[in-house]
């Protein structure tokens, strides 16, 4: 979403203040220009030549060069922009923010931007906490500013505590939910992701292949528009941290069972995207099974189908989305699930299909409709495949 946004980068005189180097690269990854404005200050902690050379654009200190005569009007740098973000801004900076002191170009612009202001914080812990600059904040959110609250860790003081400016990938993504439509803004979404693991015996387990990734990037694309989002994870190597998802941890079938069935209830729907295991042991050995010279013989039963279970419960004003990841006859397979799971839609998956499925960062899906329509998508990362998801949902919800 910050694709062609125009964006003002505010560096102050913070040791932080390295970090606005990889700010302006991620930033201008993600398609926006980049100008930076910088204190006097700061150039003592970063060269401009650095972030000139990033953001592709001169460095913007002083309201003129005296070189050339050149005027840096604040007043078209407020126009131009679509956002202003300060990182790091120190404490003297947010006191003359909250104040209306001018004393410098990045001062001015920002008394004279049109634009949505972001300001990520930096400094020691104690000055962070301190009465004035609590009391400074709230002003600024007061008059519109958006604050991205600084991390615990480690300071340049030694210390260790908030006033850490957040990371610069935190800072781009704080950007870009604000710049992303909201349409499931209000909605409570469970999404299920990752494989399942059933217990041979203490060291052993019958699974899958399933990464998470799918249903992990479903979660951040649905969280980006706004809903809040119960994340009912299997066993996988994935971290996320976004402020609207609720992850719960589970392991076996059982356990996914349980937890969905105690969440669904409360929720507006469900996107089914985790390869739950079909069958789980009889028996599982409490002690470490011996290799003997005999065949093993491992009896396994079904598990509990949480999506059929789902279909039954779901009431009107709920949805229901499921995945179908199949090897032959795949269109038709689908079909049969989703009328007997009572999808909405299902989403189809084919191992036929070079570099989708399990493992990959890419997918190819197929969407198939109560209605009989199918969509068919071509290979895409699972982030866009995540969107073109969603974007279904939003019309469903919708209607």
């Amino acid at each position: 979403m910050l694709q062609n946004k125009k964006i003002i980068l505010g560096v102050t005189g913070s040791i932080a203040a390295y970090k606005a180097a990889q700010l302006i690269r991620l930033l201008v990854k993600e398609g926006a220009e980049v100008k930076v404005i910088m204190t006097p200050l700061a150039k003592e902690f970063i060269t401009p030549l650095t972030l000139a050379t990033l953001a592709k654009n001169p460095i913007l200190v002083d309201f003129f060069d005296p070189t050339n005569g050149n005027w840096n009007s604040h007043v078209d740098l407020g126009l131009w922009a679509d956002a202003f973000l300060i990182a790091p801004a120190t404490a003297n900076t947010i006191a003359k923010m909250a104040s209306g002191v001018a004393d410098n170009l990045l001062l001015t612009t920002y008394l004279s931007a049109k634009c949505p202001v972001f300001v990520a914080p930096a400094m020691d812990l104690d000055m962070f906490a301190h009465p004035t600059m609590q009391r400074n904040m709230e002003t600024l959110q007061s008059i519109g500013n958006l604050i991205i609250e600084p991390a615990n860790g480690e300071l340049a003081s030694g210390l260790e505590g908030k006033g850490r400016m957040e990371e610069p990938e935190k800072i781009v993504r704080f950007l870009d939910d604000y710049f992303t439509a909201k349409p499931l803004l209000g909605k409570k979404i469970l999404i299920t992701a990752g494989p399942t693991y059933e217990k041979i015996d203490p060291v052993r387990f019958v699974g899958n292949y399933s990464s998470g990734k799918m249903g992990f990037a479903l979660a951040e694309v649905c969280a980006k528009q706004g809903a809040e989002v119960c994340l009912i994870a299997g066993p996988v190597q994935l971290k996320t941290d976004h402020p609207n998802i609720e992850r719960i941890d589970v392991k076996s079938a059982e356990e996914m069972f349980d937890t969905v069935m105690t969440r669904y209830y409360s929720e507006d729907g469900a996107i089914l995207c985790a390869a739950v295991a079909d069958f789980t042991p009889v028996e599982t050995a409490q002690t470490k099974l011996k290799r003997e010279n005999e065949n093993l013989i491992l009896e396994l039963k079904p598990t509990q189908d949480i999506a059929a279970e789902l279909g039954k419960m779901k009431m009107e004003n709920q949805f229901l989305v499921g995945f179908a990841l199949e090897t032959n006859n795949e269109e038709a397979n689908a079909l049969q699930k989703m009328e007997r799971k009572n999808f909405d839609f299902i989403v189809l998956n084919s191992l036929k299909d070079d570099q989708a499925g399990f493992g990959f960062d890419t997918n190819k899906i197929s969407i198939l409709f109560r209605s009989g329509k199918i969509k068919s998508f071509d290979l895409k990362s699972k982030n866009e495949v995540a969107e073109d998801i969603i974007a279904e949902l939003n019309i469903l919800i919708a209607d």
